[in-house]
């Protein structure tokens, strides 16, 4: 967005503001203790007086002040230039700027509607403190993001400090539990109550980045005057929920703030980037708990049970899938009942459950055979394959990429999912249910549905790369390494996926790998012209080894 079309758009977005402070708004509305001349915090401070902790209100029905909120936004936006960025983004361009108009009013006049309705004054003061200081180490030991806080912190933080921004990590109640950046930022940032314990949920503070992107559940830029607090109209925020790959539950957000009309879309890109990096490193972490109470489940005499993870997801012992892909735990005591309508008994294992069918009957998942294991090499530029049961299948681009997607995707897809992962918005669900039916005639009994997922233990040459990497094992990494995923694949997933596996890969044998393993990655299609892999080996191999000479001759032909 150029400057001018900016000012103008913030204008516009100030006219707003006044027209939702007019009589229609605050005038006749019941906005609880919020009236024209008087406006002060909802906790019964004045203006100015330190916040105190104070518990969530409850929300205020208006229905004129919401209807009047989210005309004066629309308003504000109907103007700004599509073509060319836009204030906010609804999390599918990273922040890019290049959102549809008609998708940034929506958010923004949705989140004005949400917050009016609320209760929040737009003339309200700073962030109210949210959680008791004195509990705020423990909150913060405990947390779920604690593991991945240095990723957060060495992602954004530099970044932060060097453009004059603030780093901020929350709960998934807004709640403020980290913070680094510029310090005269984040000393303005006191000023508003963005800091440790402060409350930014959309129902104690408006629109605003946090807030809105906790309620909305993806990414969200907030730029000026769209935040709906006219104390945070010299702000812009970009930020992006964090969601748990085990529960699918929020755990937080991250957001980074300046004191300006707008951040650079590399900034809302970061903050975005960032966000899916915590996620996948969760996942990881996740991956090797399932790897690790899976081997103490396959050592048991005759595997009597299933096996659930500690939060319920089914991760053995059920190749017919009848108990689904995760079972609600009970909130007490040792039975549950099952999908099916029978009791079962769990008890607990190794940091999960064993879950035993307490009829005479055995469950389905005991009593059926379980289907052989599945074993897939996609890495490299060969014809993608499939082994079962000791047959070597040769597989379509389509139907490897569908496998790879299930793989990487345990708990399961439906057809719409999977269509959009392969082919975008132009994907057709009917298309993927027809590979899907010609799939599973080749591979029987791997398959299962409702959702479309792996039935079968698979053992996956891409999978066992991030078993390696997180081993920080570069001989056995370089071995397994054949080449990129899938490279064929226009798959957006899979590209992302083969993407970052090359990344990590490459730098992990950069950092700790021998002149053999580097030898052997620079045999990929990727590694045969890669200058900095052939001048560290130019560089470490005698100068008479043929490796060596190699090396400096691709180098030459570069």
């Amino acid at each position: 967005m150029s400057y001018a079309h900016r000012d103008a758009y913030s204008r516009r977005l100030h006219a707003a503001h006044d027209a939702a402070l007019s009589d229609s708004l605050l005038g006749d509305a019941d906005l609880g203790d919020a009236v024209p001349g008087d406006a002060r915090p909802r906790d019964g401070r004045k203006r100015g007086e330190p916040a105190t902790a104070v518990p969530d209100r409850p929300a205020t029905p208006t229905s004129t002040a919401g209807t009047a909120a989210a005309a004066a936004a629309t308003a504000a936006t109907g103007g700004a230039p599509g073509a060319h960025g836009s204030a906010a983004s609804d999390g599918s361009r990273s922040g890019s700027g290049s959102a549809a108009s008609d998708g940034t009013r929506g958010l923004i006049s949705a989140s004005w509607r949400r917050s009016i309705q609320a209760g929040v004054d737009p003339e309200d003061g700073p962030a109210p403190l949210a959680l008791d200081l004195s509990r705020l180490g423990d909150l913060r030991e405990s947390h779920p993001l604690r593991p991945v806080l240095p990723l957060l912190t060495e992602t954004l933080a530099r970044t932060a400090d060097e453009s004059q921004h603030v780093v901020v990590i929350t709960d998934r109640e807004g709640r403020v539990l980290w913070r680094d950046g510029n310090p005269g930022v984040m000393r303005r940032a006191d000023t508003i109550g963005l800091t440790d314990g402060h409350g930014w949920s959309e129902e104690r503070m408006g629109t605003n980045g946090i807030g809105t992107a906790l309620a909305v559940r993806r990414p969200v830029n907030v730029y000026s005057a769209e935040h709906l607090l006219r104390l945070l109209h010299i702000w812009s925020c970009s930020a992006a929920p964090i969601v748990d790959p085990d529960s699918g539950e929020l755990l937080g957000c991250v957001d980074v703030s300046g004191t300006a009309l707008s951040l650079h879309p590399a900034t809302a890109a970061l903050v975005g980037a960032a966000a899916r990096l915590a996620e996948s490193e969760l996942a990881l972490r996740m991956y090797e708990r399932d790897e690790r109470l899976l081997r103490r489940y396959e050592a048991l005499r005759g595997r009597p049970a299933v096996l659930l993870s500690a939060t319920g997801r089914v991760i053995a012992g059920d190749p017919g899938g009848a108990l689904g892909s995760r079972v609600q735990l009970p909130n007490g005591g040792e039975r549950l009942l099952l999908r099916d309508g029978r009791v079962a008994t769990m008890e607990p294992f190794c940091g999960g459950y064993l879950v035993r069918a307490t009829t005479a009957a055995t469950t389905t998942a005991t009593t059926t055979a379980a289907p052989p294991p599945l074993r897939l090499g996609f890495l490299g530029e060969g014809v993608p394959t499939a082994t079962v049961s000791d047959r070597r299948l040769p597989l379509s681009l389509r139907h490897a990429e569908i496998l790879a997607l299930l793989a990487l995707h345990p708990r399961g897809l439906s057809a719409e999912q999977l269509s959009f992962h392969l082919y975008g918005d132009a994907g057709n669900p009917v298309t993927i249910r027809a590979e899907i039916h010609r799939l599973r005639a080749q591979l029987r009994g791997t398959i299962g549905a409702k959702p479309y997922r792996l039935t079968s233990s698979v053992e996956a040459d891409f999978l066992e790369l991030r078993h390696l990497l997180a081993a920080n094992d570069p001989a056995a990494l370089a071995r397994t390494y054949n080449g990129p995923l899938l490279p064929r694949s226009e798959s957006p997933e899979i590209r992302r996926e083969r993407d970052e596996l090359e990344v990590q890969v490459r730098a992990c044998l950069l950092l700790h790998g021998s002149p053999d393993d580097l030898w052997t990655y620079a045999q990929t299609a990727n590694g045969r012209d890669d200058l900095q892999i052939l001048e560290r080996l130019a560089e470490s191999l005698p100068f008479t080894d043929h490796r060596a000479a190699a090396a400096r001759a691709r180098l030459y032909t570069c």
